[in-house]
């Protein structure tokens, strides 16, 4: 009896220890437990500057997590948001993002941060007007593109004399162009097909909602174009007459501006 009990003696202290040195092993492993906010700040800022995004993201939410209060957890949230922005992680980036503005609506770098929403969805539509392989341009989603001139929007109009709003406007002009040449490539796909109402009234939506972009050109010319197809000579001659007095010297109706006569080919 005195053997088992022994035994069993030993065995329990066998198990506190094995605990406790899995604690100890705990605390030890976390070299970032003493660290006040200012030293995990400057080594989440070194991680990123060395391009470690992932390991940046990890010092400043437990810096955010143990300083809940001040102006290093707002940074943290802010530097959060653009370490994931690098990263490539566009939902974590968006949803960072929109958490700073709602919980500081008032901050001083509040117009920073509508920029930077801008940015993360800008990236995502730089491929729309890369046509290239066999994907079908009418499975090309927009939606990036117009949330982001949405965000861009919103900091010109809010804070118009940010430093950010330059470039805002210069994004902003890209992206009208990019969206109107979007509606003009859709309303081609429908002309090829032989949808000639589809691709007019494509035409003329890019027309109505970005009236200065350049690709207009093309969709007055898809207008007359399908029109004509349809038989609407009315219609066909009026659109005419807006396009010849708009672009007198267009080189679209000749094909020399694409190369070869696109609506010839499947007429």
């Amino acid at each position: 009896m005195h053997g088992k009990s022994l035994k069993l003696l030993v065995l329990a202290c066998a198990t506190v220890v094995s605990l406790s040195g899995c604690g100890t092993f705990g605390e030890k492993g976390d070299d970032t437990k003493t660290w006040s906010a200012a030293r995990l700040y400057a080594e989440a800022k070194d991680e990123m500057a060395a391009g470690s995004y992932e390991k940046a993201i990890q010092y400043f939410e437990k810096l955010e997590s143990r300083y809940p209060f001040g102006t290093y957890a707002q940074q943290a949230q802010m530097e959060t948001a653009y370490s994931y922005y690098k990263q490539g992680d566009q939902a974590q980036a968006l949803a960072a993002v929109e958490r700073f503005i709602k919980l500081h609506p008032n901050h001083d770098n509040l117009d920073y941060m509508y920029y930077l929403r801008g940015l993360i969805t800008f990236n995502d539509q730089l491929g729309l007007l890369n046509f290239i392989g066999n994907q079908d341009i009418t499975e090309r989603d927009p939606k990036a593109s117009r949330d982001s001139f949405d965000a861009f929007k919103q900091l010109v109009t809010q804070f118009p004399d940010s430093k950010y709003t330059p470039d805002a406007l210069s994004r902003m002009k890209y992206l009208v162009n990019a969206l109107a040449q979007y509606d003009v490539h859709v309303a081609r796909y429908y002309f090829r097909r032989g949808a000639y109402l589809a691709a007019a009234n494509r035409a003329k939506t890019a027309i109505t909602e970005y009236p200065d972009a350049p690709a207009i050109e093309e969709a007055l010319f898809i207008m007359v174009k399908s029109y004509d197809a349809m038989g609407m000579t009315e219609l066909r001659d009026d659109a005419q007459r807006v396009f010849t007095k708009t672009f007198p010297n267009s080189e679209i109706a000749s094909g020399k501006k694409q190369g070869k006569s696109w609506w010839q080919i499947w007429k």
